[in-house]
């Protein structure tokens, strides 16, 4: 096993400070569920962990003047998934967490720890990329946002710089009459990672045409993928089952899937042309029912 020495500094500044000097050789660490999982394999390559679990102002939930709702990166999974302020603002938010692995895991891994992990198959980065959520990351030069469709550039990699620190994930209100969803698709337990996920965000305008279209699928590739081409294709469209149709066939005939335990590449491509479908529907119809409260 890696030798490494564990540090708990109490403030923001503290860490930022310990990240600048150590650089690639510290880690910060939220929840711990990714350090088990490296542990585990053999692959820890930081000598320095820097736990978080003393720094205080990042476990917050909060909606701003903006309407955006802010998530603090120690947040726990759990307390998205039963937030009421959640429930109120992002619904699809607290429904995407409560699909991640299974309770006890829930209770301990983070926001900010799930990104950063940046593994293939994690619900929530689907999700948060259709609704354009955006990553905000500080160091001692200064603070950034990121959106979270750019974060993941490959499998555990994501483009924080060794020296920053994330503090909170903003993801934006849906515009009245949108209609968002999550769907997850399992090949094994109810606990399994996905062997897909889809995200679909549907924004309709006053004419009942198409102003934003998203999709976003997750664990089918080293990052989540989002076909720009084709959701700038469909603006202006309505959202009928043959443009429905139409999207998920080019996502299937586009995405390059992976093969894993839970599915061969053959396999993946036909279940995204199932779901990227049966996402569609689903935003349309919570779209539809927005659509006649306003």
């Amino acid at each position: 096993m890696a030798e490494f020495a564990v540090v708990e500094p109490g403030s923001v500044d503290e860490v930022l400070d310990l990240l600048a000097r150590h650089g690639e050789e510290a880690k910060p660490v939220a929840g711990g569920t990714w350090l088990a999982l490296v542990l585990r394999q053999g692959l820890l390559w930081s000598s320095l962990l820097v736990s978080l679990r003393r720094v205080p102002g990042l476990a917050g939930i909060a909606v701003d003047e903006a309407g955006n709702l802010r998530l603090g990166a120690m947040v726990r999974l759990r307390s998205v998934e039963t937030s009421a302020l959640v429930w109120e603002r992002l619904p699809v938010v607290a429904e995407t967490y409560r699909e991640v692995a299974n309770v006890r895991v829930r209770y301990q891994a983070t926001v900010g720890g799930n990104l950063c992990d940046a593994d293939y198959a994690s619900d929530p980065p689907a999700l948060l990329a259709a609704l354009g959520a955006r990553v905000v990351a500080v160091s001692q030069r200064g603070r950034r946002e990121i959106p979270v469709r750019d974060f993941v550039v490959g499998h555990y990699q994501t483009v924080l710089e060794p020296d920053e620190l994330v503090t909170e994930v903003v993801v934006p209100a849906l515009p009245p009459g949108a209609g968002a969803v999550y769907l997850k698709y399992r090949t094994r337990s109810h606990e399994d990672r996905p062997c897909l996920g889809v995200a679909a965000v549907v924004v309709p305008d006053g004419s009942g045409r198409l102003a934003r279209a998203e999709v976003v699928v997750g664990a089918v590739a080293e990052r989540p993928q989002r076909l720009a081409e084709v959701l700038d294709a469909v603006v202006g469209r309505a959202l009928d089952d043959a443009t429905i149709g139409e999207i998920a066939e080019r996502y299937a005939a586009e995405i390059e899937p992976l093969s894993d335990l839970r599915g061969s590449a053959w396999y993946r491509t036909e279940m995204i042309r199932v779901f990227v479908e049966r996402a569609l529907r689903a935003a349309r119809a919570r779209a539809q029912r927005e659509g006649r409260r306003t």
